[in-house]
């Protein structure tokens, strides 16, 4: 993974990301540097358009998401936690007013 903030690092910074600067980003940041990684890291970038690939991937992560929630399915326990997450807050509010009545005795 520290081989691809490398990269995403310095395609921020607006440099150009090869095997040297790469290399010097990692050890700048102390990981010891695996040399197939990072050729491979480098021959997989080619051709590719960073900053599409992001906003692709910050489109796709919530569309994504979306569908796994839906699936979640029983409405009754839904109700059941809706109804806890109403009592425990009601005896949170109780709790901080007791609480405050101790300060003003």
């Amino acid at each position: 993974m520290e081989y691809i903030y490398a990269a995403m690092l310095l395609h921020k910074a607006g440099k150009e990301i090869n095997e040297d600067t790469v290399k010097k980003v990692l050890i700048g940041a102390g990981v010891e540097v695996d040399e197939a990684r990072v050729k491979a890291l480098i021959a997989a970038l080619e051709g590719v358009d960073i900053e599409e690939a992001i906003k692709k991937a910050a489109v796709a992560a919530p569309v994504a998401a979306a569908p796994a929630a839906a699936e979640g399915g029983d409405s009754k326990a839904e109700e059941k936690k809706e109804e806890k997450s109403a009592e425990e807050e009601k005896k949170a509010e109780e709790s901080a007013a007791a609480g405050l009545g101790a300060l003003f005795g």
